[in-house]
């Protein structure tokens, strides 16, 4: 049986992530997803890729919002009823995404404790993104993710990803959503519809992976790993793939320990990887 062994979210884009025991599927993702973002002046999303010590900022979920903490700070806490400015846009890679500015003094903090001018950016309800057409059905929406509403990864594919390198990594240089135990790994590669707790997932793409997979979440140093690594038998079209990106039709709630049923298998060129034999790390 597959069933789902962790579930993640991380309110605010490319900060810490938050391990949670349920989550509330909504029209654009899990609950409170990426719904938050630091931009730069010019209004352009900013990630560890290019500001690695944004790791450093965690997040935990409270009654009333979202607090962040950092060593040299005291805590913030975002409320989720914030007052509302008019929408504006913001760029997320191609696309162009409607927010709104949530207050200069969360500016104030994020710029001190990150030591770089940026301000902090709310996704409204009224605001809808669609997610890549070429892979997705009309009217699927997302947040303020990269791409795509969930992440989907085995645990059978980390550990054999570790079995090949000499220091093994923990799954949260992944920033999956959805982690699920039993199977092959790799087996969420071939996965095309599925369902846990009666909701309905579709394989969307396999995710190509970056340097961010590289910076650990606990000091924010970067290193050659698993990106060496994963490049020697996950490499297609010049892209690293791990996980696979998904999308879905309904809503509800989702829980660790709950059941992930797979209904039918991909069978495009596109998802399929040559499979390589470990090597001794």
């Amino acid at each position: 049986m597959l069933q789902i062994s962790e579930l993640f979210i991380y309110p605010i884009k490319s900060l810490g992530g938050i391990s949670v025991q349920n989550a509330v599927v909504t029209s654009r993702g899990l609950q409170h997803d990426r719904r938050w973002m630091l931009v730069n002046e010019q209004g352009h999303f900013i990630t560890q890729r290019e500001f690695p010590q944004m790791a450093l900022l965690k997040a935990t979920v409270e009654a009333n919002g979202i607090a962040v903490h950092h060593h040299s700070s005291k805590s913030l806490l975002i409320p989720f009823n914030s007052e509302r400015t008019p929408l504006q846009q913001f760029a997320v890679w191609d696309d162009t995404c409607m927010g709104h500015y949530v207050s200069e003094e969360f500016d104030q903090w994020f710029s001190e404790a990150l030591n770089m001018k940026c301000r902090l950016v709310y996704m409204p309800d009224d605001s809808e993104r669609e997610v890549d057409q070429r892979y997705a059905k009309p009217g699927m929406i997302t947040s303020f993710a990269d791409a795509y509403p969930f992440l989907l990864i085995g645990q059978s594919s980390l550990d054999d990803l570790n079995k090949r390198m000499a220091l093994p990594l923990p799954m949260n240089r992944f920033r999956p959503n959805i982690v699920f135990t039993g199977g092959d790994a790799y087996s969420e590669d071939l996965m095309n519809q599925i369902t846990i707790a009666g909701i309905t997932f579709y394989g969307a793409k396999l995710c190509a992976r970056c340097v961010l997979t590289t910076i650990d979440q606990q000091t924010a140093m970067k290193a050659k790993e698993p990106l060496k690594t994963l490049a020697s038998y996950r490499m297609t079209n010049n892209k690293i793939m791990f996980g696979q990106n998904l999308v879905h039709e309904n809503t509800g709630i989702i829980s660790v320990g709950d059941e992930l049923k797979v209904l039918s298998t991909h069978t495009e060129e596109r998802f399929i990887i040559a499979k390589k034999p470990i090597t001794a790390a």
